[in-house]
């Protein structure tokens, strides 16, 4: 009966049947790096930049129904949405690099 074929990878464990060479082949290995955006800065950042964008909507409707005069966001008008909504949507770009 013929004998099987040996896989490449099979034949070269059976090379390796010390431990200090599998230690060394492990030690050659390359190791990879943490992309950007794995700091401890991203949680507290999109955090504050989604509630900043919250309370902006939040000020400029209470503030536009009661008619109360708050110079930066009378002057801007219609743009406070924008604002607002363009702090929650920072936010969530920024939770896409939690990690």
């Amino acid at each position: 009966m013929p004998e099987s074929r040996v896989r490449k990878a099979a034949a070269e464990k059976k090379k390796l049947n010390t431990q200090a060479q599998v230690a060394e082949k492990r030690a050659e290995r390359t190791r990879t790096v943490a992309g950007p955006g794995s700091g401890q800065w991203v949680v507290p950042t999109f955090v504050t930049v989604g509630l900043l964008g919250v309370l902006w909507l939040v000020v400029y409707y209470i503030t536009a129904s009661t008619q109360i005069d708050v110079p930066v966001m009378t002057a801007l008008g219609g743009w406070n949405v924008l604002i607002g909504m363009g702090g929650m949507g920072l936010a969530f770009v920024l939770a896409t690099l939690w990690k």
